[in-house]
């Protein structure tokens, strides 16, 4: 799950905690004014009664004590930011899996597609398509129930391979009923580094900023195989 906390939510959750603390200290300087000058005033033989200016005292004091415990999940919350940050960063450099319909190919890297289908169908096709809509690529998958995986490697209907950018990949399954099968597709790529949208931390995979939430797994790049000269 992703938190729906966010460095502009925290920053202006502690801009009102800190505004609350100092309206609750003009308050309580002006209450101090008032009960000295009454006090100051009152009648000795007639003295007021101090059960109502104990009571205020109790409710500046509770409020005090909320505001205390606002600053403090305030710190807790920008410390959770931060070690969210902090597993952000450890991801970059690493093939990260996530739930996309999107994929950015570098015009050299095969891009991994995988898909799960809730039961057989009759037929199932994966179909790739460039910014502008237009269809590169499109081949029948496997149609039994289950999780497959499927390797792009950049090719174009029309022959040769498509250029470097972002693709959408779109899985097209039917029972036999012929009725559509939800489905959903995971992408792969390479990490390259991390940036704050709105508050909201992602991780830059080719042209795409991928929402840390969306991520399922990572793993070190594969390490290419030197041939062996004789």
């Amino acid at each position: 799950m992703v938190s729906d906390v966010t460095v502009t939510g925290v920053v202006q959750d502690a801009q009102k905690t800190q505004a609350q603390s100092i309206k609750l200290a003009e308050d309580f300087d002006q209450f101090l004014v008032l009960l000295t000058t009454q006090l100051q005033n009152q009648d000795p033989m007639n003295p007021m009664d101090s059960t109502e200016f104990t009571n205020q005292l109790v409710q500046f004091s509770q409020v005090e004590q909320a505001i205390n415990t606002n600053q403090k999940l305030d710190d807790l919350v920008s410390l959770q930011l931060g070690s969210i940050s902090s597993v952000a960063l450890g991801y970059v450099g690493l093939d990260a899996s996530y739930i996309s319909s999107e994929a950015s190919y570098d015009g050299a890297a095969p891009v991994k597609v995988s898909y799960a289908l809730e039961e057989t169908s009759s037929q199932a096709k994966i179909n790739i398509y460039d910014e502008k809509g237009g269809l590169v690529f499109t081949k029948d998958v496997n149609k039994e129930a289950g999780a497959h995986e499927f390797v792009w490697d950049g090719s174009h209907v029309g022959g040769g391979k498509v250029e470097a950018g972002t693709y959408t990949i779109s899985l097209d399954a039917l029972n036999h009923e012929g009725k559509p099968i939800d489905t959903s597709t995971v992408v792969s790529g390479r990490v390259r580094g991390i940036e704050s949208q709105n508050g909201i931390i992602y991780l830059l995979i080719g042209e795409r900023a991928v929402p840390l939430g969306q991520v399922i797994n990572a793993t070190l790049p594969e390490e290419p195989v030197e041939e062996e000269t004789i």
